[in-house]
This record gives structure tokens, sequence and C-alpha cells, in this order.
């Protein structure tokens, strides 16, 4: 068995071709929707005002869209997997101290610097408040589905990033609300009323999660676990992706006056949200590396602390501030940037492998 595990070639891992050129995808969608809110104004407004109730902000189409981009990303998850995490504890503190403590404050810190002193002479204050709370919403809800791309990616343990996946889920039900509610009334002049936050995790993570949960138990005991991971999740990969994509032909359909009028401010709002990614990936790389986690955990540990849960981000600013605001913006420019961005930490982390240890029983 040795003998054939050291002979058998390694084949380079990569994303399929949909996958990595996702930024393209996003970029034409971004210019497809704002043709056709500038062109068609007419049909685009009854469609931004079909909300689940008055004053509830949550836009119907767009929900169902990202109910269909999160729940299969949430029948990913096995939370029965966290039984086993006090065998090998160090990776998954790393990760928890920099995306709960680290990651939302120094977003908030970062996006304040840029937005209220190093662009006010391009960014009106009104617009600066609303790009705040973009980046803050941001980088408040870890990423959940693409982490197991970048896992792969990077040969890590897929067992201990589910691990890790599954207690963030856990944490984001109960910390995403009042951290992201304390640093946009903080960082910002926005009110964030809490119900609708409230309202905002209820629909966008407590309902997609059960959903999620629920469906993945049928599925593993009606058909078996080899057919739901190897059959059933390959199929519903292309669905998620195509509702993210036509959720953003919505948003910029509907963020079309927005955009046309101001596109040097999204050349701006992606400049602090890159410097909190690639800040973020190295102090979670560094750690792991500090205490000696192996290299299976502490890339994909480092990729989890710089990528964000994008769609929670996207649905969570249209509840807030609606579909056409600078916060849904923001959130949006995040999308565009995180696969080139994210692919660069993974060819980083695969370069410095020999930095860390391979034996189990080290971290």
């Amino acid at each position: 068995m040795g003998r054939a595990s050291v002979e058998t070639p390694v084949t380079p891992k990569r994303l399929n071709y949909f996958e990595r050129y996702l930024s393209l995808w996003v970029g034409l969608c971004m210019l497809v929707g704002v043709l056709i809110g500038k062109a068609l104004p007419g049909a685009i407004g009854p469609l931004r005002s079909m909300e689940f109730g008055d004053g509830s902000r949550i836009n119907i189409p767009i929900a169902v869209l990202i109910w269909l981009m999160i729940v299969p990303m949430m029948m990913k998850v096995d939370f029965a997997s966290i039984r086993n995490v006090g065998k090998r504890p160090r990776g998954l503190l790393v990760t928890l101290f920099v995306n709960w403590l680290v990651k939302p404050f120094s977003m908030a810190l970062i996006a304040w610097l840029f937005f209220r002193l190093v662009f006010s002479a391009w960014i009106p204050p009104e617009d600066a408040d609303q790009y705040i709370a973009g980046c803050i919403i941001l980088a408040a809800a870890p990423c959940t589905a693409m982490v197991f791309v970048w896992s792969y990616l990077t040969e890590g343990d897929p067992a201990y990033t589910l691990v890790q996946v599954s207690i963030n889920d856990l944490i984001m039900l109960f910390l995403f609300a009042p951290i992201v509610r304390f640093l946009v009334n903080g960082a910002s002049s926005l009110h964030v009323p809490l119900q609708v936050l409230l309202y905002a995790v209820g629909i966008f993570i407590v309902i997609p999660l059960v959903a999620g949960s629920a469906l993945r138990a049928w599925f593993i005991r009606t058909r078996g676990q080899e057919w739901f991971e190897r059959t059933l999740l390959p199929r519903f990969a292309p669905v998620s992706m195509l509702a993210l994509l036509a959720t953003l032909v919505l948003i910029f359909a509907f963020q079309a006056e927005n955009i046309t009028g101001k596109p040097f401010h999204v050349v701006l709002i992606a400049i602090p949200i890159l410097l909190q990614v690639y800040f973020n990936s190295s102090l979670t790389y560094g750690l792991m590396r500090l205490f000696k986690v192996r290299h299976a955990v502490a890339a994909p540990g480092a990729l989890i602390g710089a990528s964000n849960f994008f769609e929670l981000a996207v649905a969570t600013a249209i509840a807030l501030f609606g579909p056409g605001s600078g916060a849904a913006l923001a959130t949006v420019v995040g999308v565009l940037i995180e696969v080139p961005v994210m692919l660069s930490v993974c060819s980083f982390c695969n370069r410095t492998r020999h930095w860390f240890p391979e034996t189990e029983g080290i971290d």
C-alpha cells in the first residue's frame, strides 16, 4: 500500500471551467443587469417593489434566488462531525478567533479609514456610510460554500474543513446580527433596525440551514451517503451558481442608475476589501504556523479567515438598506473580487506547504 501511494502520480487540482472564470461571469452579469435596468425601467420597477411585507425590504425574487443558492450549500454541512473537534482543536480555535474577534472589527476600521479619510475627496458622507455598512456585513459572514473548493485546491483535510464550516454556521446564528448592528451603528451614521436584521437572519440563515439539514438527513437515509455526496451534491452545484448570477443581474438592474453615476466608486470599494482579505488570511496562516498546525488544516483555515459568505451578505444588505443601496453594491463588489483573490491565496498556501508539519499528532 505504501509503495502504491508513493508512485501514484499527483494530478494538479483545478476549479472547473465555470468556477475558474466566476469573476468574468459576475462582471458580465453586472453589465447585463445595468443594461436591463437602463433599457427596461418599466419592467424592473414592479420586480423591485415585490416585498414580503410593507417595510420588510426583503425582495421576493431575490429571496427565492438566494434560497436556491444557500440551501444546497447548507446540505453539505454535517453537524455530527462537531463531536470530533476536541481531538485537534488548535486549527479551529485560530479560525474562530480571526473570524469572530478580528475580521469584522478590522474590516470596520479599514472601511472607516478609507471611506471617511482616504477617499473623502471622492465619496460623499452619505455614500461612505453605505459602503462602510456593506463592508462590515460582508466581513461578518464567514464563508460556507466556497471554502470546500478552496480546501480541495490546497489539499486540505475535508473532515476538518467540514467541522470549521459547521461550527461557524452555528455561531453565525447568534453573533452575526449583534456584530453587524454594533459595528454599523458605531462606524457610520446609519441605524440598523434590529427587527429587520433578525428577520434577515431568520430568512437567510435559519430557514436554509434547517431546510439543508433536513434534506441532507432525508436523502442520506433514503439513498445512502455515497449517492448523496457523489451524485446529488454535484448536481446542485450549477443551481447555486446560476442562482447567484441571476441574483446579480437583478441587483445591478435595480442599481443601474446608482452604478452608472458612480463607476469610480466600484474601484474604490474594492481596495479596502482587498486589504482586509489579505490581512486576515495572512494573520490566520501566521497563527497556524506559530501553533504548529499541519498544512492540511492551516491552509483551509486561512482561506476561511479570508473569504466571505457573500450570498448572506448580499441578502442582508438588501434587507437592511434595499437592493439599490450602496451597502448592497459594496457586498456585490466583494463577490466580484473574491475568486481571483482567493485563488492567489490558494497559490501562496500551496507554495509554502513546507512551512508546516505534516504528521497528524502535532496539531
